[in-house]
């Protein structure tokens, strides 16, 4: 197929990747400049650099709303459009011009999880699988009709470094298999339910912030979809930011008010957690290794010499 690409960082890069190998005509290439945002740092191989290697014309975006763009694409007299990672509405001159349309891959199971970090927002809430949806585009984000989904599984201990991983490894296959699906025209696209629709924003530096009034285990999940090298859940204590880079739940329930430093147990030490702290039923976050604002990584029960005191939410 003659196609032109709409992507940005690895999952961008991945998917360009996938229709060079694939043996399609890629027309075009459409991606963002370089960004100094936190998590546009992250996975940031270069579509653009990949394009230039290949010979194929790249242009730099934040928004695909100028004419030179759209004379390009009209030119280019494309079979579909491929997009992944793109960060900024499509319009429908766009979406609906080449042949086929646009398929859009993302990184959810949709319709839950449209929208930004679906994989940090997935497992936070503690979802039991995530996975990559390629969908037919239209006028509402992340909301066309279903070629294909791809799952994965989540494990109790797995970050979203690991997810990461085991995801985009899933770019090629189910780019290249509905492409197909879409040239032989065998395929009947499936509707999303609505009701079951999710959408997040952007994550933020806010969004790393632990509420110890959550539940020990939600506060676990946030430990571990803020991994490395996604900016850090975190905490303040005596007035300075506080990484925490490894817990669990504790085996023992404790009481008293969250953000209380409580105990050592097993190999951390107990903060105390949840909406109903108050009454003793809850069990604690057992934080195991933290890292401090000059970037040392102590285990937990070096840098808290002393029970006592509290974890806030401010400095």
């Amino acid at each position: 197929m003659r196609v032109a690409m709409f992507g940005y960082q690895t999952w961008g890069h991945r998917t360009l990747r996938a229709l060079i190998d694939a043996g399609h005509e890629v027309a075009l290439v459409v991606t963002h400049p370089k960004s100094d945002h936190a998590y546009e740092k992250i996975w940031s191989d270069s579509v653009a650099d990949l394009a230039e290697e290949n010979g194929i014309r790249a242009l730099l975006r934040q928004r695909p709303d100028d004419a030179e763009l759209l004379a390009e694409l009209k030119e280019a007299d494309l079979d579909l459009i491929v997009a992944n990672n793109w960060r900024t509405w499509l319009p429908p001159e766009i979406f609906e011009m080449p042949r086929y349309g646009t398929l859009n891959v993302h990184d959810s199971l949709l319709p839950a999880y449209a929208g930004f970090s679906p994989l940090i927002w997935a497992l936070v809430n503690g979802e039991k699988e995530v996975g990559l949806t390629a969908h037919m585009m239209d006028a509402d984000l992340d909301a066309g009709d279903i070629v294909l989904q791809r799952s994965v599984p989540v494990g109790p201990k797995d970050t979203t470094t690991d997810l990461f991983h085991r995801t985009v490894d899933l770019i090629a296959p189910i780019t290249t298999e509905a492409i197909e699906l879409i040239a032989k025209g065998n395929f009947t696209p499936v509707k999303q339910d609505r009701s079951k629709a999710s959408f997040f924003h952007k994550r933020a530096l806010e969004d790393s912030l632990i509420d110890w009034t959550w539940p020990a285990d939600e506060i676990e999940r946030l430990v571990r979809a803020q991994s490395d090298p996604y900016p850090n859940a975190f905490t303040y204590h005596r007035g300075k930011r506080l990484r925490v880079i490894r817990s669990s739940v504790s085996v023992g329930r404790y009481g008293g008010t969250p953000g209380r430093i409580f105990i050592r147990e097993g190999e951390g030490v107990v903060i105390v957690a949840g909406p109903e702290s108050r009454r003793g039923r809850s069990h604690g976050l057992v934080i195991e290794r933290v890292r401090t604002e000059d970037g040392t990584e102590p285990a937990a029960t070096d840098y808290f010499r002393t029970m006592g005191g509290y974890l806030t939410t401010r400095p």
